[in-house]
């Protein structure tokens, strides 16, 4: 039987350069780098010629659908984890994987001045809802739900828990309305040194284990050109600009 696979959020990164020697590339993308590929997307084909097919979703998500035959050739993961775990079931090439971004953690509220820049409103009653990615399969959501026992807020909060499927329903669960507050990347909601709006904390990164994003090779893209390309493109200066303008360090 012939499955399909249809990410939550799919979005085709092309714009327009043509070249006998082109070829495309098909990635697996954790939601919250959706920003920073589509930011880089046409830098990387006019420096390389090659175009990128993105998809969109969670780091769990995306292993099921690999691990049952998706045409994924690249898989930028939420967490370095996932690679490894392909990498050692044969799924990946192997000394491919490397952390191409190290994320960071927000508390946030598209309500100016509703997040103190020291997270304080958690621990107050005055919001009903606070969004979280599911943190079996999307990297963010479990750190939120470490940070959250760090602070003892775990049981306070368990009634109050919005759960998105991925970051990106977490972040809108906020954006919507439908919780006052909720845990996203901060990638989401930064650009070039600022909160973009609403009200925000940078969660302290001693609150939860590294969020190391790691980039791979997967057995589908061994051969193509433009994968290999991808990957050499992220380790490159134009990649860690924008790694920096969304927040994120390497």
């Amino acid at each position: 039987m012939r499955r399909r696979f249809i990410p939550a959020l799919v979005a085709l990164c092309s714009f327009g350069l043509s070249s006998a020697h082109a070829d495309e590339v098909q990635v697996a993308v954790a939601a919250n780098f959706t920003a920073p590929i589509q930011a880089m997307a046409a830098d990387f084909e006019k420096t390389t010629g090659h175009k990128l097919v993105s998809s969109f979703g969670a780091t769990g998500q995306f292993y099921a659908q690999i691990k049952n035959g998706a045409p994924f050739e690249v898989f930028l993961a939420a967490d370095d984890s996932t690679p490894a775990k392909l990498e050692k079931e044969g799924e990946a090439v192997a000394d491919s994987r490397f952390t191409y971004a190290i994320g960071t953690l927000a508390l946030w509220s598209a309500k100016p001045g509703y997040v103190d820049d020291q997270g304080a409103v958690l621990k107050g009653n005055s919001y009903k809802h606070l969004s979280i990615a599911n943190p079996k399969t999307a990297p963010y959501g479990l750190a939120a739900t470490q940070v959250l026992e760090q602070l003892g807020l775990t049981q306070a909060v368990a009634g109050k828990l919005v759960q998105g499927e991925n970051i990106t329903q977490a972040q809108q669960f906020v954006a919507t309305g439908n919780a006052e507050l909720g845990f996203v990347a901060l990638s989401q909601i930064y650009k070039d040194g600022k909160v973009t709006s609403g009200s925000a904390w940078v969660v302290p990164a001693k609150l939860h284990e590294p969020i190391r994003q790691d980039a791979v090779l997967l057995n589908k893209g061994k051969d193509n050109p433009a994968a290999k390309a991808l990957l050499d493109y992220l380790k490159g200066a134009q990649a860690g600009q924008v790694l920096t303008a969304y927040g994120y360090s390497r």
